[in-house]
């Protein structure tokens, strides 16, 4: 059985305690969000998995993505990286390989993480279709069933399904006369290829109950996949976009009518000035269903600096009610992302992350905390309550001032230092409330 089906029996499974237990919520709110569609558990059901919950009134999650491409097969690469996304703070993974064996190289991430682990099953379906027939035009439905099947078996914990994309899809591209930025979703661009060449519409849409029926066999929660995203920021919220999130959205809810978890992938690149009004509609349309979105860009002008970009975004999107948020690597639209581009994405999203829930849920008490033992020049608490207390104590190491408890950056001039004592009565009462 699923967590929402074991939920609407009005059973609270040790996986769900986990959960709670984790996200210091009474588990009958946890199980009563499940029922409505609000949250989701993701964990594998083979390897060292944790269980990671996703929804309303949860922590903002962070994934990340690895995985070979068609020019850079290495799997100790992978590994590596899959090691780095988990100790820098992932709380997901994808596993997004297109290059090697992909079956080993899967089944190698899902055993060296204690993360869950999800992927895309269209890459490999393509993937294999094109070293088998010599075109991935030639793949067929029953290679692609079989494909989702033995991905859920070897303990896939979510996949992106491209569901969305049908021929109304393809219909709003043409009429609206394509696109700035194209179509940037591999599996999506994918997919619109294969419909058209073979006059067929998408059987991943066509028959969505045998997706389903798939998926809830291992209690892999499905991801609607945002084959349509923009892939610029000019492309944002068109119609396109908007058509596919309509469809995902009632996919979503015969998805988890079904018994199948399910939630909703969400757009790439968006203005700021968009991305409150992108979040709004996907939760009004889907139930409230967890909201996966990737970044969002904010501009498309900082190749390089992407993860910084994206950051701004995720912020937005965290505080609007995004659930769960993709990394973006410094290496975006460039390069395969290398060991220190993982790091620095997960870093830098985990960050936006929290400051978006800070307002969402009104957690302040860290930043207050952090801030007094600034005041008070206690290096050792800040290290202790910084995000990452590692980093900021490098850093000061690595430039020692010639007083101890202040910093070179100002020296003898601290400015803390110079005025501290002069309110050590108030500093020993305490700021008023």
């Amino acid at each position: 059985m699923t967590q929402i089906e074991h939920a609407r029996r009005g059973e609270i499974t040790q996986t769900m305690q986990e959960v709670a237990a984790q996200e210091q919520i009474p588990v009958e709110v946890l199980r009563e969000r499940i029922v409505a569609g609000q949250i989701v558990i993701i964990k594998n059901h083979r390897g060292r998995s944790r269980a990671v919950g996703i929804g309303a009134g949860l922590r903002t999650k962070v994934n990340a993505s690895i995985g070979t491409s068609s020019d850079i097969v290495d799997e100790e690469l992978e590994i590596r990286k899959a090691r780095i996304a988990q100790e820098s703070g992932a709380d997901t993974l994808m596993e997004l390989s297109v290059g090697g064996d992909l079956d080993r190289i899967r089944r190698l991430i899902i055993q060296n993480v204690e993360l869950p682990v999800g992927n895309v099953p269209l890459y490999q379906a393509f993937c294999e279709a094109k070293r088998k027939y010599g075109s991935a035009d030639r793949l067929d439905d029953a290679m692609l069933f079989d494909l989702i099947e033995r991905q859920c078996s070897d303990g896939i914990a979510f996949m992106a399904v491209h569901c969305g994309i049908n021929w109304l899809s393809i219909e709003r591209l043409r009429k609206q006369g394509y696109r700035y930025g194209g179509l940037v979703s591999k599996g999506g661009a994918s997919m619109v290829r294969w419909m058209i060449k073979n006059n067929r519409d998408n059987p991943l849409y066509e028959k969505f109950d045998r997706v389903v029926e798939i998926l809830k066999k291992y209690d892999v929660v499905l991801s609607l996949g945002n084959g349509m995203r923009a892939g610029a920021i000019h492309d944002s919220s068109d119609r396109a976009m908007i058509q596919e999130l309509v469809i995902n959205c009632e996919l979503a809810e015969i998805g988890r009518d079904m018994g199948c978890q399910t939630m909703v992938e969400g757009p790439g690149h968006v203005p700021l000035d968009e991305i409150e009004q992108n979040i709004q509609l996907q939760k009004r349309m889907s139930g409230g269903a967890p909201y996966y979105v990737l970044g969002p860009i904010t501009t498309d002008v900082a190749p390089g600096y992407d993860h910084v970009t994206a950051a701004i975004g995720a912020a937005s999107s965290a505080r609007y009610g995004a659930d769960l948020i993709c990394y973006i690597t410094p290496a975006e639209h460039l390069a395969l992302p290398h060991e220190e581009d993982v790091r620095e994405g997960v870093r830098i999203c985990k960050i936006a992350a929290y400051i978006g829930d800070m307002v969402k849920y009104g957690r302040r008490d860290r930043d207050r905390d952090l801030a007094k033992a600034r005041r008070d020049l206690d290096w050792e608490r800040q290290f202790a309550l910084a995000l990452y207390g590692d980093t900021a104590r490098a850093i000061r190491e690595s430039r020692q001032p010639a007083e101890e408890r202040s910093c070179t950056m100002c020296g003898a001039y601290c400015a803390l230092e110079n005025v501290n004592s002069c309110f050590r009565e108030e500093l020993e009462r305490g700021p008023k409330k």
